[in-house]
């Protein structure tokens, strides 16, 4: 029995090893995609002056970002399970700094609109991490607890680049007398150096061995169902945009394509995306997860801020100023943080499924604090910060979950198809919560949003939350274990093992 415990230890041990230096690789990573989406937050009114453009026009750079990144992750991660996930990861930073440079010498609205969509190619990053460490993990027979304490890491870094992107932006466009092309060379610059880490320092993933091919029919209708659900849902959140029969006829088409998708999926030997897999009991409440921690994730963050803006002689609001708002979002991304931080320790000792319900639960519970606990800043962050960490806890968690109920050579296409299915929850709330909190405006309140708004979308993420912990009891109680390391402990608790 000793030797049998020894012989664990030591496959830990080796695990540990080999892939700690990866690790650390894509922390770095990380760090840089956190900088990249929190640079430019503090700029966007100097480059709305730079360009001349209105500043309702900003809302087309965060549209035109999601609509490519929903079109081309599923491609790339899937090329990454064909080729090597690797050579799509240097592919995609390699791309994501040309557009980072291009948008230093962009001059126009056009050229900056169509470098900043590209720049959002660095949405397939994660994904591609996570598969590259569960890979390198599997091999050593501790893929999936070995990429769940890594997934975490790897948020840790993305939150802590936000943070330092939205700190140093404004201090170096003043370290440089407000000249803005100047100040946007830092982003560039740092995705340039990841690109030389990824080249250097990260090893090549084991591609399946056989024929695999690229279900190009596939993805075209897989493209046509997202673009035209995604552009829909961004239409509602621009103040242009068309009105509501084209709105509702992008949706039905999309909803269409979808269907038509599932069906022409189910159908092919190597498809897109494999729909049984996603039908799987371990792997569809995970996928839909993903969907309901957009919601508040990515779809609540604008209402909150502007909640806490909201004059309080309205008799609802925080009334802070623009410092005071930075930093109740740099609160919410220090909870972000501790959420990994804490998913990544209790997961060793506790089940994963367990700490997912748990985190999903807490993401409830923050949500539903905020209505009867909003009038003061202590009541507002307390709340915040409670659902904070149950979210941080979930991004960590769903990549490393999809991957680890996914079957060797979809680890990729799993692990982003958390990403699409976060961002399309996301789209569609923050499509709802606009309409929802424009409902008061140009009446007596001027411009700010009615108060029940903002109670409809604390009580939609609050909904979000408790249905995800709900859905996390149909996984099987041993999923996201260590299948190899199950079957060491059977083997010796056989005997067959001296």
């Amino acid at each position: 029995m000793s030797r049998v415990s020894g012989a664990v230890s030591r496959v830990r041990s080796s695990a540990l090893g080999v892939t700690a230096g990866l690790i650390g690789w894509f922390v770095l990573v990380e760090l840089a995609s956190g900088i990249l989406q929190g640079f430019y937050i503090p700029l966007l009114p100097d480059i709305v002056t730079h360009l001349g453009i209105r500043d309702a026009d900003v809302n087309w750079f965060e549209a035109a970002q999601l609509l490519l990144g929903a079109l081309v992750l599923p491609v790339l991660a899937k090329l990454g399970d064909m080729f090597g996930h690797k050579r799509i990861l240097l592919f995609s930073a390699i791309a994501t700094a040309a557009a980072s440079w291009a948008l230093v010498f962009a001059d126009s609205f056009a050229t900056f609109l169509v470098a900043w969509a590209f720049q959002g190619l660095y949405i397939v990053w994660l994904p591609l991490e996570i598969a590259l460490i569960f890979d390198r993990g599997r091999r050593q027979e501790r893929g999936v607890s070995q990429t769940r304490r890594a997934a975490g890491l790897l948020v840790v870094g993305l939150q802590l680049g936000g943070i330092v992107g939205a700190l140093i932006a404004g201090r170096v466009f003043a370290a440089t007398g407000g000249d803005l092309k100047l100040s946007l060379i830092i982003p560039p610059v740092v995705v340039t150096l990841v690109c030389l880490a990824i080249w250097l320092g990260v090893p090549e993933s084991e591609p399946v061995a056989g024929e695999r091919r690229l279900d190009v029919r596939g993805f075209v209708i897989l493209a046509g169902a997202l673009l035209c659900i995604t552009g829909a849902l961004s239409f509602v959140r621009l103040p242009a945009g068309p009105g509501p029969v084209v709105i509702v006829g992008l949706l039905i088409v999309g909803v269409i394509l979808g269907i038509l998708f599932v069906r022409f999926e189910l159908r092919q030997r190597d498809p897109a995306i494999d729909i049984r897999m996603l039908r799987r009991p371990e792997m569809w409440p995970v996928q839909a997860t993903s969907f309901l921690v957009g919601i508040s994730l990515l779809g609540a963050q604008g209402p909150l801020v502007t909640y806490a803006g909201t004059d309080p002689a309205l008799g609802y609001g925080l009334g802070l100023d623009a410092t005071q708002r930075s930093n109740v979002v740099g609160a919410y991304l220090l909870s972000l943080i501790v959420g990994a931080v804490l998913f990544t320790v209790t997961s060793r000792r506790a089940s994963p499924r367990v700490v997912l319900i748990g985190a999903a639960a807490l993401v409830g519970i923050g949500y539903a604090l905020l209505l009867p606990l909003h009038d003061e800043l202590w009541q507002f962050l307390a709340s915040l910060s409670i659902a904070g960490i149950g979210a941080g806890a979930l991004v960590a968690a769903m990549p490393a979950a999809a991957a680890a109920a996914a079957p060797r050579g979809q680890t990729g296409v799993a692990s982003a198809t958390t990403n699409t299915t976060k961002t399309i929850g996301g789209t569609m709330s923050s499509a709802i919560f606009g309409v929802v909190l424009a409902g008061g405006a140009g009446t007596a309140l001027g411009t700010a949003a009615p108060f029940a708004g903002y109670v409809a979308v604390w009580v939609i993420c609050s909904a979000g939350g408790v249905l995800a912990a709900v859905l996390l009891f149909f996984v099987p109680k041993v999923a996201f274990a260590d299948a190899a390391e199950a079957e060491v402990a059977a083997t010796a608790a056989r005997g067959d093992v001296a």
